[in-house]
């Protein structure tokens, strides 16, 4: 059962990857928005592209991490099948 709930929090493929970095960025620029209003002029703009920047950071982040992995367990199987051998 708790494999079941801690297969939730892990992301696998790039697409479930995508989501992720799409709803961050919808936060994101919400806050961003936001900040806009609060801080009227540069000072607002500056802090709305900060937010942008992070999930641009987050979401390259991600996806190198998910691409390490799938060649971490490629590499895996290739070695498992050679000592089979």
């Amino acid at each position: 059962m708790w494999k079941k709930v801690k297969r939730l929090f892990v992301i696998k493929t790039r697409f479930e990857a995508y989501l992720i970095i799409y709803a961050l960025a919808l936060g994101a620029m919400t806050r961003g928005a936001n900040y806009t209003l609060q801080y009227p002029g540069f000072g607002g703009y500056l802090l709305m592209a900060a937010t942008a920047g992070a999930v641009f950071l987050g979401g390259a982040k991600i996806l190198d991490a998910i691409r390490y992995e799938q060649e971490a367990a490629k590499a895996e199987e290739a070695e498992a099948g050679e000592i089979d051998r």
